[in-house]
């Protein structure tokens, strides 16, 4: 695990945004493996305006996101899919047909797990990109996930829902559930990409990188993984 700290959260997304340009141009065919959240909307709007600046080709790109809530319709404005085109999709020239986000059908979600799964299996990502949560979760593997998971279905504890509740109009209107890739899954990326920025992710962050190795954290497992990045500002590694 190599450990980069800067100085401004600015510098973080400027230097990831240069690294995807240069893996994308050099390799178009690339598989992307993605995620959402708020920390993930400076990334994105940088890889928007490289695009619009030097047309960098996404037609041949195929993306894999790690997790969807179930419940939500894929147009509704807090559905993953939905921040997907919003923030990245609709302004680049890739493909919808080789974008992939869970699908969040509660009448055929065990089946949607399953067919996910299979397509990662298929189609390994050159990256994966993670966020950390604030008791260490990556995508929606909350503590106590097994570190053998793959794609499968989780019950959101109160935290993130809590967490999450910011986006929604008010916390019952938070889903309960939630479709995820596994932390198998995810570490089946020739390489990862983890980005924590704020004070709220210092304690996360030292569990993650000096902790020990358990499912009491899970994204110390990342510690194990031949080629991973950590990305933080000064807020973040603060308790290192």
């Amino acid at each position: 695990m190599e450990i980069k700290v800067y100085d401004s959260v600015d510098k973080i997304y400027i230097e990831v945004a240069s690294y995807y340009v240069k893996k994308i141009t050099d390799n178009p065919s690339i598989t992307l493996g993605l995620a959402t959240g708020g920390t993930m909307e400076p990334l994105y709007k940088l890889l928007v305006d490289d695009y619009n600046e030097n047309k960098t080709d996404y037609s041949k790109a195929k993306t894999f996101n790690l997790d969807e809530y179930i419940g939500l319709p894929k147009d509704h404005n807090q559905s993953y899919r939905y921040f997907m085109n919003k923030h990245l999709f609709s302004h680049v020239n890739i493909q919808l047909s080789n974008t992939h986000v869970p699908i969040g059908d509660k009448l055929r979600v065990n089946e949607s797990a399953i067919e996910f799964e299979k397509l990662l299996s298929e189609n390994p990502r050159d990256i994966q990109l993670l966020g950390l949560g604030q008791n260490g979760h990556i995508g929606f593997n909350e503590p106590g996930t097994s570190f053998d998971s793959i794609t499968h279905v989780v019950n959101l504890t109160d935290k993130t829902r809590e967490d999450n509740a910011r986006f929604f109009l008010n916390l019952d209107e938070v889903p309960h559930q939630a479709i995820t890739m596994g932390i198998k899954s995810m570490l089946s990326a020739k390489e990862i990409i983890i980005i924590a920025t704020g004070i709220s992710k210092a304690r996360a962050v030292k569990a993650m990188v000096n902790g020990p190795v358990n499912e009491r954290c899970p994204a110390s497992i990342l510690r194990r993984h031949p080629d991973c990045i950590v990305y933080l500002d000064k807020d973040a590694a603060s308790l290192l």
